[in-house]
């Protein structure tokens, strides 16, 4: 991953950004330095306090793996077994049968944070294809893996 440019955001910009992560998953991206990195491939990331915190999926900004460790949301969770860490970890979409608990709130189509059920740290971040109320089940991918621990962006280092 290559950077194409990379600017620090003005303070209109932090405010939309921190208020539309808190939309989301309820919780406050809060730092004292925020700048925007555009990549060559994948998406575009937001370094708070030089961590990759936030990156951009389809002009919507959501929080990195990293970025969920460092400010665990409150909001748009799946959570899964132990038996699902090491696929989700991979990369692989989220199934039926490893999701444990979910938040009810997320709609089809919402960015998701996947964590494990033991400590409750972010293994991947991903869309649901289905409503929170319909995630828990016998069969049938229900999340879509779009990024995950150990993946180009998690490895990205500024």
């Amino acid at each position: 991953m290559q950077v194409k440019s990379r600017h620090h955001l003005r303070s209109d910009g932090v405010r939309e950004l921190r208020s539309r992560i808190s939309e989301a998953l309820g919780v406050d991206v809060d730092g004292d330095a925020y700048e925007f990195v555009e990549l060559s491939e994948g998406p575009d990331v937001v370094l708070v306090d030089g961590e990759p915190a936030v990156m951009y999926v389809d002009d919507e900004p959501f929080l990195t793996v990293r970025g969920a460790n460092a400010y665990p949301p409150e909001r748009g969770v799946v959570v899964v077994d132990a038996g699902a860490v090491s696929f989700v970890s991979d990369g692989a979409d989220v199934m039926r049968p490893g999701i444990t608990g979910a938040d009810e709130g997320i709609e089809a189509g919402d960015l998701v944070v996947v964590v494990e059920e033991t400590h409750g740290k972010a293994l991947a971040v991903g869309r649901a294809l289905v409503d929170g109320d319909e995630l828990l089940g016998d069969s049938g991918k229900v999340v879509e893996s779009v990024h995950h621990v150990g993946d180009d962006l998690f490895e990205f280092a500024p």
